[in-house]
């Protein structure tokens, strides 16, 4: 014991602190000081009894560690005697084992910084039971166990004996609700695999939780194995639909094959089918996934969306909005103060177009409008007629493709009214019509691809027009579809010299779209050799542009396998070098928040260019395009861009309302809407247009009242001006697309799987409005229809197990973020009772508010299949 000799004032000190304490807590501390003591007496008898008391004394305060426990608060100073007494006097005995312990849990408050003392002792102590010591002393080891393993690893030493112990604390977590902690460890130790193992029915929904969305921060491959550890605990405990999610996010069809042989239960099978059609994966089934024929049809039917047109319908007529809407209906004039009378001698052409798009947006999916479509009294066939040759040009192929947009998903009846105008003598009217049957099929795949069918003869006809919307509307119909015969065709397109430049460019975006995330090496190689032979005076044409987007589709969210291409691509003529190098890194990333990709993109946008250089414009849309994968990174890139608007060069803060719009799409926050306001009002015409376009791109299908009115204000503010006054039209149609029962949004499933076809249509008319005065309002205005790929009902439709449309009551709220939380903490909050079918706006999320049924998967979105509840008893 410390000597007493001579009294220094440090001893004066400590008998104030002892006058302080309470009587039990003196006599406590009397009492430790004693077993000190005796810890250090010869007999051995006598040594195990002041251990096992002062064990027991620990034991008993650490169980809850509120405050630092009083016996390692007084047991403090002695840390070190004990310490050198276990060093050098002790012989190896179970005694030893025991105090080495006891030392193991004082080291918790006592060894210094990075030594690891606890964990030392640790393993020279007894086998006993980790979790007895209490849970701070569990989590100290832990992390001390992190420390270790990258040291030893480091060294390379053989790693055993840690590893047995994170056995011990990894059950202890599962065992005390502790998930993400147990998860945080085996991922330091890089043994995740060991999760599978002791995971429970009770815990493996929180650890999977966890898992999928730590992945969005871990960095490659950690990530990917992280979400394929959660995809192996979903199927052991038989929760298929969970695990079917996680194969689509993977994009692995193995995965997907498993998930429907590991059951025999054809409801379940049918909603996977759902699940699938919804992400937009082309899936064929094979006898092995369903044995049954009928049954195969019945589920191909499903995955094929053939019902899509029929339950976007009845949630039309469920909320009353079958009533067809015509443009003045969303101008509503009459709103605005007296300066719209002069406007409407302005250009009618251009106003008549604009109406077209606003029509077609709105009335998306109706199956009948006030301007194309002939109702039944009016029969003669007038009316239609008329609309479209009050268009000029090009615009007679919009007013005719709209008629697609109208009937969209309804393939049937979209045919047979879009056919008349396959046969007119305008090449317009038939580019369009072209285009019109793509879009009629977007999403919709037909045994006998009448698309296919349709188009295909037209694509090698003289006429440029009639060519472009022939390919384009292959592109929409069959994109993501990965089919070899269109590969073939166009390639042959692509190929000959011969071929004008748009046509060209068309082809590439086509078979961009059709093999979107193929990493296809074949048509990679055929868009290459397109860019490399173009002249001088073709890269500066503005469509050429895009040619390097429909290289980068292919490599959609693939990450490294863009590489070699990318390397390919710097040998490229300088004009379109570096652009193409950005567009293809923002593609391969899009939707994977890779922070390195997104500081690689900001360093782009910092530098001040010589005239003439383009690239930057691509590189502000790509650090939307990767930071949109989490809200997180997705409100540091907002800020991001903001510094970009203050800062950034002319061409720069053209891009930024687009990336806004990108990052925001369908999902109008206060924020982002001022911004794109102010930015509306820019000097800069370019700047202001493409903040006129994204607000309709962050309302698109929200009918939100507040940018509705913006748009009111900024029609009779630019009525004097042309191309303005167009993107202030097409934002209003875009705001009310679908009368609000639509969103653009590639996100479903929470949030959290993200539709490559949809994010792809999003990817080729953000690019096409990087230079909106020679694409948007120039002649290609119809690119504006490829944004039907992303076009989804947002809705919530429950039926029952015949696919028939059942009503119940459902909560929908807020979405509330509730990974690694504990208990049962509520998934929404401020919710309201509706019944189904219902609308479920951006960061909202159902759940059933009655017990009879039960949900045959978690998230309730899109199509959700009800079984009934066995146990189920009415009150």
């Amino acid at each position: 014991m410390a000597a007493t000799s001579k009294p220094d004032p440090k001893q004066k000190k400590d008998e104030k602190k002892d006058e302080d304490l309470s009587e039990e807590d003196l006599a406590l501390k009397q009492q430790l000081e004693l077993y000190v003591d005796r810890v250090q007496d010869p007999d051995p008898g006598v040594q195990k009894f002041a251990l096992e008391s002062m064990r027991q004394e620990i034991r008993s305060s650490t169980s809850s560690m509120t405050s630092v426990p009083k016996p390692l608060k007084f047991l403090r100073p002695h840390y070190g005697t004990l310490k050198a007494y276990f060093e050098m006097v002790m012989d190896d005995s179970d005694l030893k084992k025991y105090l080495a312990d006891i030392l193991s849990v004082l080291a918790l408050t006592m060894s210094a910084e990075g030594e690891r003392e606890s964990l030392k002792y640790r393993l020279l102590g007894s086998e006993g039971d980790i979790g007895s010591w209490g849970h701070e002393y569990v989590r100290n080891l832990a992390g001390e166990i992190s420390q270790e393993f990258t040291r030893c690893q480091y060294e390379d030493k053989p790693l055993d004996t840690l590893m047995e112990l994170v056995q011990q604390i990894v059950a202890f977590h599962m065992k005390h609700n502790a998930e993400p902690e147990a998860v945080d460890l085996l991922m330091e130790v890089e043994d995740l695999d060991l999760l599978v193992e002791h995971v429970d029915a009770s815990n493996y929904k929180r650890a999977c939780l966890y898992l999928t969305s730590s992945s969005s921060y871990l960095p490659g491959p950690d990530d990917l194995l992280a979400l394929d550890i959660a995809y192996t605990i979903y199927m052991k405990f038989d929760d298929l639909a969970s695990a079917l999610r996680i194969a689509l996010f993977l994009d692995n069809s193995q995965y997907v094959k498993q998930v429907y042989t590991s059951t025999e239960d054809l409801l379940l099978k049918k909603q996977f089918s759902y699940i699938v059609a919804r992400h937009g994966h082309t899936l064929e089934l094979d006898d092995e996934m369903v044995p049954k024929d009928e049954d195969r049809e019945q589920l191909q039917d499903i995955i094929n969306n053939t019902k899509l047109s029929e339950g976007y319908l009845t949630l039309a007529r469920d909320i009353e909005v079958m009533e067809p809407k015509s443009p003045e209906d969303i101008y509503k004039v009459h709103l605005i103060d007296g300066r719209t009378s002069a406007s409407s001698s302005l250009d009618s052409a251009r106003q008549n177009l604009a109406a077209t798009f606003v029509n077609a947006f709105v009335n998306a999916g109706f199956g009948q409008d006030k301007l194309m479509t002939i109702s039944s009294e009016s029969s003669s066939g007038g009316s239609s007629g008329s609309w479209l040759f009050k268009n000029k040009e090009h615009g007679k192929a919009s007013a005719a493709a709209s008629l697609g947009m109208i009937l969209l998903w309804d393939v049937d009846s979209g045919l047979s009214q879009i056919d008349k105008y396959l046969h007119s003598n305008d090449n317009h009217v038939v580019a369009g019509a072209l285009l019109g049957v793509g879009i009629v099929n977007c999403g919709v795949k037909n045994d006998c691809d009448p698309a296919m069918a349709l188009l295909m003869e037209y694509i090698y006809k003289d006429d440029t027009i009639t060519r472009i919307g022939a390919i384009l509307g292959l592109g929409i119909a069959y994109a993501g579809s990965h089919k070899d015969e269109l590969r073939v065709q166009l390639s042959n397109i692509l190929s000959d010299a011969k071929t004008p430049l748009e046509v060209h460019v068309f082809t590439a975006i086509t078979l961009g779209l059709v093999f979107v995330g193929s990493c296809n090496e074949d048509i990679a190689q055929s868009i290459i050799l397109t860019l490399m032979e173009r002249s001088e005076t073709e890269l500066s044409e503005p469509l050429t542009s895009l040619l390097p987007v429909a290289l980068g589709l292919l490599y959609l969210g693939k990450q490294e396998s863009v590489e070699a291409t990318a390397e390919v691509s710097k040998t490229f003529n300088d004009k379109i070098r570096k652009y193409c190098d950005v567009t293809l890194l923002s593609l391969a990333y899009a939707g994977t928040g890779n922070v390195l990709k997104i500081q690689k993109l900001l360093g782009y946008c910092a530098q001040h260019l010589d005239k003439g250089e383009t690239h930057q414009g691509p590189a502000v849309l790509g650090i939307a395009l990767v930071a949109m994968a989490e809200e997180l990174g997705l409100d540091m890139a907002i800020r991001s861009l903001e510094h970009l608007l203050q800062y950034g060069e002319q061409n720069i803060r053209r891009a930024v309302p687009l990336a806004l719009g990108i990052l925001c799409i369908s999902n109008p926050k206060v924020n982002v809407m001022d911004t794109l306001s102010r930015l509306s009002h820019d000097a800069d015409g370019e700047v202001s247009m493409a903040a006129i376009i994204s607000l309709g791109f962050i309302g698109a299908g929200t009918n939100n009242a507040r940018i509705a009115g913006m748009l009111r204000n900024l029609s009779s503010y630019y009525y004097k001006e042309a191309g303005h006054l167009f993107c202030v039209r097409i934002a209003q149609g875009l705001v009310h697309l679908g009368k609000g029962l639509l969103t653009l949004s590639p996100y479903h499933s929470d949030r959290f799987l993200l539709s490559p076809t949809a994010l792809a249509g999003l990817v080729i008319v953000l690019h096409a409005c990087l230079d909106m005065k020679s694409v948007i309002i120039g002649k290609y205005h119809y690119m504006l229809y490829v944004l039907v790929l992303a076009m989804q009902p947002r809705m919530l439709m429950t039926v029952d197990e015949n696919l028939k449309p059942l009503s119940v009551p459902v909560r929908v709220g807020q979405a509330v973020d509730v990974v690694g939380q504990a208990g049962r903490p509520k998934t929404i909050t401020g919710f309201q009772t509706h019944s189904t079918p219902v609308l479920l706006a951006a960061g909202d999320r159902a759940e059933l508010a009655t017990e009879k049924y039960i949900p045959l998967t978690p998230v309730l979105e899109g199509f959700v299949i009800l079984r009934e509840n066995p146990d189920y008893q009415e009150d």
